[in-house]
């Protein structure tokens, strides 16, 4: 399938940059480019900040019903597409075909159901302590037009959740999508845009993101910074956001903890565990990365675990049976080989994987690394990779107390038949997703977000709405 060339998407119209800078894309399995990326400058951002207020003027003041059914229709055409869209998600950012589509088909799921949760934006009547005759009010309203950061590790879904949220709440938005992996994202602004969203409600840039950035967050015409990524990044956009009272949504970096219990299901932790692991080759904000396994089956599942991973299929994400595709870009794999050499010095044990396959193209083996101490850069910093660190623990308490480590605060795992385990986990655990005796299964209906290091507010349930909503108190007396 041939790779497009991605233009800017500014007040309703797809166009090239004001000076007709481009930016290159690469195939991170060939190393080879395939297209070009419009390089948005100060006179394409200033003309799609003007879109995205005068957007905002006529998307708040549509019903509920009239924005559901724009959405909706998004939705469907997603569906449509989904098996146009994924070749070129995997093409530009490696993920298995598989992935890829099914990237683009949890995209309608989403919409629809902000479409759907857009009818639920409700106030509320208070009763008034002083007199019958003062009607007391609350209401909610769009906060305006806001400003989305996303990354390339999820361009499709990534996106999703914050223009649902935004869209439902009857919110313009300006997105600072990718620059490595731009066309799958314009497919999701082109499904809304064919949808019929009246122009400026939704724009799309790209080009250098400090830049950007740095010039949306301060303009007057933003009311609401979202951003998904690093953590030392979204402290500095939170701080620049900060000095100019823009509210902000952070989805950042996590470092997720699995706790497996003695009584677990060693086969369901296995394969719970290991697909989430190596999902788009563990380039996952929320994939599992410390292993923290009860001493006395520790062997058993390391070697299960192992197994599995050796068993996974490394190729190009377009090749049929994939399992696992390349590293996004170069960095990663330098970053892999980091990781990998600081563990085997410090004493880890390498049971499967830890080298880079071939010569062209990112791939990296599916690495399980056994008897990781604390010291090891992998068990304090987020690998963001295809590798898995495991240690043990005698009692679940430590195992609790080393989840809790680390600043990081975004999603965990747990193995147990316990309930009295499963409830002491839920309880203790300090992320904002615990799954138990499962793999991750984010859902639309379901807050997604971190606490502590990994940021706060959510792309999920109706709280992902509220971050994009005013609550204003309005008292009338009867005369």
């Amino acid at each position: 399938m041939t790779y497009p060339n991605t233009q800017l998407f500014i007040n309703g119209q797809w166009q090239d940059a004001a000076d007709g800078k481009t930016l290159a894309v690469f195939n991170p399995a060939t190393g080879k480019e395939i297209g070009r990326v419009a390089h948005a400058g100060k006179a394409d951002l200033d003309k799609a900040l003007e879109a995205a207020q005068k957007g905002f003027e006529t998307w708040r003041d549509m019903t509920a019903d009239a924005r559901s059914k724009i959405m909706r229709k998004a939705a469907g055409l997603m569906r449509e597409r989904a098996a146009e869209i994924a070749p070129l998600l995997t093409q530009e950012q490696g993920k298995p075909l598989a992935e890829a589509k099914g990237e683009a088909m949890a995209a309608a799921d989403i919409i629809e159901w902000f479409a759907e949760e857009g009818y639920r934006v409700y106030g509320r009547i208070v009763p008034s302590r002083w007199s019958l005759s003062v009607r007391q009010m609350v209401l909610k309203d769009p906060v305006g037009p806001v400003a989305a950061f996303t990354p390339w590790n999820f361009p499709i879904n990534q996106v999703v959740r914050k223009v649902g949220a935004a869209l439902a709440a009857g919110c313009s938005m300006l997105v600072k999508a990718p620059e490595e992996t731009p066309a799958a994202a314009a497919a999701l602004i082109r499904a809304f845009a064919d949808a019929g969203l009246p122009p400026g409600v939704l724009g799309l840039v790209y080009g250098n993101p400090a830049e950007i950035s740095s010039y949306l967050i301060p303009h007057p015409i933003i009311r609401k910074i979202t951003f998904t990524g690093s953590t030392p990044v979204g402290k500095q956009l939170a701080a620049m956001a900060g000095q100019h009272m823009k509210r902000v949504t952070m989805e950042l970096g996590g470092h997720a903890p699995v706790i497996v219990c003695e009584d677990a299901d060693i086969a369901l932790a296995v394969k719970s565990a290991g697909a989430a692991k190596f999902r788009n080759a563990g380039q996952v904000c929320i994939a599992p990365t410390r292993f923290l396994v009860h001493e006395s089956i520790k062997n058993e599942f390391a070697q299960a675990m192992a197994k599995y991973a050796s068993g996974l299929k490394v190729g190009e994400g377009l090749t049929e049976g994939t399992q696992m595709g390349p590293l996004a870009n170069p960095r990663r794999l330098t970053a892999m080989a980091e990781f990998q050499a600081d563990a085997v010095k410090h004493g880890a044990q390498v049971l499967t994987g830890g080298k880079r396959i071939g010569d062209s193209g990112n791939f990296w083996e599916p690495t399980v690394l056994m008897d990781v101490p604390l010291e090891a850069k992998v068990f304090n910093d987020e690998p963001f990779g295809p590798v898995a660190a495991l240690r043990s623990f005698d009692k679940l308490e430590d195992a609790i107390a080393e989840a809790n480590r680390l600043s990081f605060g975004l999603a965990g795992y747990a193995f147990t038949r316990s309930l009295k385990n499963a409830d002491l986990l839920s309880r203790k655990v300090e992320v904002g997703m615990l799954w138990v005796n499962m793999p991750a299964m984010p859902s639309a209906e379901m807050p997604f977000g971190g606490i502590k290091d990994s940021g706060y507010g959510s792309e999920g349930g109706p709280e992902a709405l509220d971050a994009y909503l005013n609550a204003r108190s309005v008292a009338v007396m009867n005369v």
